[in-house]
């Protein structure tokens, strides 16, 4: 059988469809589209923005949210179509299986490994980083450094003495407590995930209601970086941020400051991982889909506007100022009275966190669940809690792999890789909604891409640049990656494939193929 044999429509459509053995449809619009603000409002808001406009747009990182935005919007319009078609577990990769077959569909579901759990682990091990400022500010109790940093990690302290990691613990308390959630129903999981974006996104809407009052016109004035600015120099006189590149100021600048902030938006697609638990999927995974990008795009734009109004642009190219400290910062030195915002910036960053893990996990464990179904990967991936409905082994199983990388790995190591995985299965996705039209146009579309194959076509050039925009480790990094997953293919997952044996497909899919 061909490396590039195809998964029939009407398989996925049965599996989807069988309510008894697959996970429970618990989940509404308002839940989807909460997920996927949980998934995208994360660090991103907070630390990318002020390192667009430090180090490329300027003031003008607002349009560089709208550019990052359209971008993300051709590969969304593709998610909406193909989540609405094939309402079932599995993204990207169940996608894939259907328009460009097993092996492309072996290589996604490889690939956005690096974005879920990867992603996961890192952003638990930045979780913990901000508990630890928060526990020394607002408790002052600290926690031992050996307890909350992985065995590569140490420090020499004022008194001369060596500090070296052991395990990052409170990484692993948050994996612990978000995976026992989502073993226990993916309706509590989303819940308390809607609690979660309830208070980030209050606390951003208030940051930018109080903020706005204290913009000052002048920091918007050029909106554009002009060329020629002076380069920014730190208190030693070393250059820390220049603007002589064609994507360092004017709209060169904007288009580098949206590859900056484009990783901010990374999470939306999250939402189709869901598409097997939406009650009414023909309806609600569109909305989810494109509702959480429209709302955080919005936000986004907004918070872009007061920071760089409330504090000048030049501030955040000191990399101290222009990372998590950027608003912290911005709230301390202009907005007299409102230190406590500062506190609560925080809150709303462990909570971005805590959602977006929330989120990863949940994506990976139900592309594993899929991926199992499929034969190629073991049987205890796609095992589903008697009880609860939802893969339990799945998400033990991911615990124990994201929380070895979370308590001994620096955070710092994934790097880029969570965005190579995304941006491949954008591709992918994009590409694969023009094969269908072209292979299947009878189908039924309750969604339909507009303008395929123009958007189709602009997704798969936009993302596909992005990745090649990526630096060199990252691609070393994520090629060695997949090729590591294409040795796991020919040497377990082939042979296994239930696509390739039909004797081992589900029962319930079998009068389909």
């Amino acid at each position: 059988m061909s490396l590039f044999a195809k998964k029939s429509l009407e398989h996925l459509l049965a599996q989807a469809n069988d309510d008894e053995k697959g996970l429970k449809r618990t989940l509404g619009a308002g839940n989807l589209v909460a997920l996927g603000i949980g998934a995208i409002i994360g660090a991103g808001l907070f630390v990318r923005t002020a390192a667009a406009a430090g180090q490329a747009a300027g003031p003008a990182v607002t349009l560089s949210f709208v550019v990052a935005a359209i971008g993300c919007a051709f590969a969304g319009l593709c998610y909406a179509e193909f989540a609405a078609m094939i309402p079932i577990a599995g993204s990207a990769y169940a996608y894939s299986y259907v328009t460009m077959g097993e092996l492309i569909a072996w290589v996604i579901g490889w690939a956005l490994i690096m974005e879920y759990a990867l992603g996961a682990a890192t952003v638990s091990i930045a979780w913990s980083e901000y508990l630890s400022k928060l526990c020394e500010d607002v408790f002052h109790f600290k926690i031992p450094y050996e307890w909350c940093h992985s065995p590569f990690e140490s420090f020499t302290d004022a008194n001369g003495v060596l500090h070296s990691g052991i395990l990052n613990a409170p990484a692993l308390v948050i994996l612990f407590l978000l995976t026992l959630l989502l073993i226990k129903g993916t309706q509590e999981s989303a819940l308390v995930n809607a609690v979660i974006v309830f208070v980030k996104v209050a606390i951003v809407l208030v940051f930018i209601a109080v903020g706005w009052q204290f913009i000052n016109p002048a920091n918007h004035t050029p909106y554009l970086i002009p060329e020629g600015t002076a380069p920014v120099k730190d208190n030693a006189g070393k250059v820390i941020a220049e603007y002589t590149g064609v994507f360092k100021h004017g709209w060169g600048g904007v288009i580098g400051g949206a590859a900056i902030v484009f990783f901010a938006f990374i999470g939306f697609d999250a939402v189709s991982t869901a598409a097997q638990e939406a009650k009414n999927p023909k309806r609600d995974m569109p909305i989810g889909i494109l509702g959480s990008l429209v709302v955080c795009t919005i936000l986004y734009i907004l918070f872009g506007h007061v920071l760089t109004g409330v504090a000048n642009w030049k501030e955040f190219a000191d990399p101290a100022q222009g990372r998590e400290a950027s608003v912290a910062y911005a709230i301390s030195k202009y907005m007299t009275g409102f230190g406590w915002l500062s506190k609560a910036v925080t809150i709303a960053i462990l909570a971005g966190f805590s959602s977006v893990i929330l989120v990863m996990l949940m994506g990976q464990s139900r592309i594993f669940y899929t991926m199992s179904n499929d034969g190629l990967i073991p049987k205890a991936f796609g095992e589903l809690h008697p009880k609860y409905k939802t893969p339990y082994k799945a998400n033990w199983i991911l615990f124990v792999f994201v929380g070895l990388f979370a308590a001994f790995v620096p955070g710092h190591v994934a790097g880029d890789l969570t965005s190579f995985g995304t941006l491949l299965a954008f591709v992918l996705v994009s590409a694969g909604v023009w094969i269908m039209r072209v292979t299947a146009p009878n189908i039924e579309r309750p969604f339909k891409t507009p303008m395929v194959p123009l958007v189709s076509t602009l997704g798969v050039i936009i993302c596909a640049g992005m990745i090649f925009a990526l630096d060199n480790f990252t691609l070393k990094v994520a090629f060695g990656w997949m090729a590591l997953g294409l040795v796991v293919y020919f040497g377990y997952s082939r042979s296994r494939s239930k696509l390739r044996n039909p004797s081992e497909i589900l029962p319930h899919a079998k009068d389909f193929n």
